[in-house]
């Protein structure tokens, strides 16, 4: 890590650590659907859509059509996220970016600004990566808030996608979230590079995983991750897929608040 600060390692121990002790569960999560939560796909928003809604912002691709993938990112910006986005321009591929706010927002406010100015989707990660399951309706909304005012005040667009950190969420976190405008995102392809800074195995879970419509969980705050993302991109691009951000994979559909897409 050439310019890794000691904060920035003690933050990615922490992040590593928590993500660890919940591996078993976001696997069973990303696999199963969490048992009975209710997720709408993203072909079910699209076909629920009048046709001629007004598809999403950042390119004109149609996902009815083209075989489309979102590749989010979770818990940036980072001291890598600078690098990444070079790597999505230089690829001009669209991502969606669930930032999370203390030690991250507060932190980079720059690279929030070039996300949004560079035609990225960004959206919540929450403001301390609190488990919302466990916070009374109080804590959750001001989990939730905290990061869309800060957000809002640097790029003029207040978010309307969230992910719950670890993908635990209830229906009182669907009942807040439709209070607030906003819709929560899952995943359905996890590299688990929470666990590991080898950047070909991070490459190969994914690719092993993908499918048309998939939306690819990574972290930009672990070592090993941006390093994968370019042999992520080009080998997807040469399988037929296209990259688009979750709302234009939802297109012409559009993030319904209280919903949980994945």
């Amino acid at each position: 890590m050439p310019s890794a600060t000691n904060k920035m390692n003690k933050t990615g121990n922490r992040f590593r650590a928590a993500l660890m002790s919940a591996a078993a569960a976001s696997l069973a999560l990303s696999l199963t659907g969490c048992g009975s939560l209710d997720t709408t796909a993203p072909s079910a928003a699209r076909n629920q859509a009048a046709a001629t809604a007004q598809t999403a912002r950042f390119g004109t691709v149609d996902c009815r059509e083209a075989k489309c993938v979102a590749i989010t990112f979770d818990a940036g910006p980072s001291e890598h996220s600078a690098r990444l986005l070079d790597i999505l321009k230089e690829k001009q591929v669209p991502a969606t970016f669930f930032l999370l706010g203390k030690r991250h927002i507060e932190k980079y406010p720059d690279l929030v600004r070039r996300m949004a100015d560079e035609g990225h989707e960004v959206a919540s990660h929450t403001w301390d990566h609190k488990i919302l399951t466990k916070l009374t309706p109080e804590e959750i909304r001001e989990e939730l808030e905290r990061p869309n005012r800060e957000i809002e005040r640097l790029t003029g667009q207040r978010p309307t996608l969230m992910r719950p950190p670890q993908g635990r969420t209830n229906d009182t976190v669907h009942d807040i979230c439709r209070e607030l405008g906003m819709a929560e995102v899952l995943w359905s392809v996890t590299a688990k590079d929470y666990k590991t800074n080898d950047s070909a195995l991070i490459q190969k879970r994914v690719l092993d995983q993908v499918a048309r419509d998939g939306i690819i969980l990574l972290h930009d705050l672990y070592d090993g991750t941006v390093p994968a993302v370019p042999g992520i991109v080009d080998a997807l691009k040469a399988r037929g897929y296209v990259f688009v951000t979750v709302p234009q994979l939802l297109a012409p559909g559009k993030a319904e608040p209280g919903k949980v897409y994945r």
